[in-house]
């Protein structure tokens, strides 16, 4: 299918890899010129060279903490009007609530509520005065379906979530959406990290844990990658333009919820 996004440009944070790389790797593959992101500027630099000789289009590594000013400054002057804009960011590590100082929260509120707002503030009306934008969040499942351990992730997240519902009904009209994603267990490094919490839980080994995790899902697997990935570029696409404002599931059936 033609997205119908070929020769845009898109900003996608923490995208060297997991989730954020699968969504760079996607929206390349649809024709669409990248600002990739990451801390690791060697790995940043591979990623880039590979996705531009795998699809031929223009990617442009920023080594840089997105949280900071300084960062969302960098990726800015390398796209100073994107068409489309991925929030991504990691999220704090598993942790019991009453280990958490006013410190760490307030760094995890930045991370993953302050850091998007700030960079949807930036793009938002460049976005409007063009006719065309498409911003997608990575947030979580938590958000929907809490998980003990990641309270301040899914706290940050959901206040994104709420501060920018209604954001996202402003600008409809001016064919700019505004949507969030919301990963369960994907295959990426991140679930290495569910997988050592449960180890050192139930003492059992990984592929004990890993194989009870995947059977409580409906599915029975882990989410791979390309499927997130893909799913970010149609919500980025021309195709896309009624939907705003909603958080998109993809978590294997896990959430039992019917709405």
């Amino acid at each position: 299918m033609d997205l119908g996004i070929k020769g845009k440009h898109a900003i996608v944070c923490a995208s060297s890899r997991g989730l954020g790389r699968a969504c760079a790797q996607a929206l390349a593959e649809a024709g669409v010129n990248l600002v990739i992101n990451g801390l690791n500027e060697q790995r940043l630099i591979a990623v880039a060279k590979d996705i531009e000789e795998s699809t031929g289009v223009k990617v442009i590594p920023v080594a840089a903490d997105v949280s900071t000013e300084a960062g969302q400054q960098a990726l800015l002057t390398a796209c100073p009007e994107p068409d489309i804009l991925v929030n991504n960011n990691a999220g704090p590590p598993l942790k019991d609530f009453r280990q958490l100082n006013k410190e760490a929260m307030v760094e995890g509120l930045n991370m993953n509520m302050l850091t998007p707002i700030s960079l949807i503030q930036r793009v938002l009306d460049p976005m409007a005065q063009k006719g065309f934008g498409r911003i997608v969040n990575i947030t979580s499942m938590t958000v929907k379906m809490p998980v003990a351990g990641l309270d301040l992730s899914s706290g940050a997240r959901a206040g994104l979530t709420a501060f920018l519902a209604g954001i996202a009904r402003t600008v409809a009209d001016k064919n700019v959406t505004i949507n969030n994603i919301l990963p369960g267990y994907f295959a990426t490094d991140r679930l290495e990290g569910v997988f050592n919490a449960g180890m050192a839980r139930t003492g059992h080994d990984r592929d004990t844990v890993a194989a009870e995790l995947a059977g409580k899902i409906p599915a029975h697997r882990f989410g791979v990658p390309d499927e997130f990935g893909n799913t970010c570029a149609f919500l980025c696409s021309q195709y896309a333009g009624y939907i705003t404002g909603q958080n998109i599931l993809l978590d294997g059936g896990l959430n039992p919820s019917a709405f």
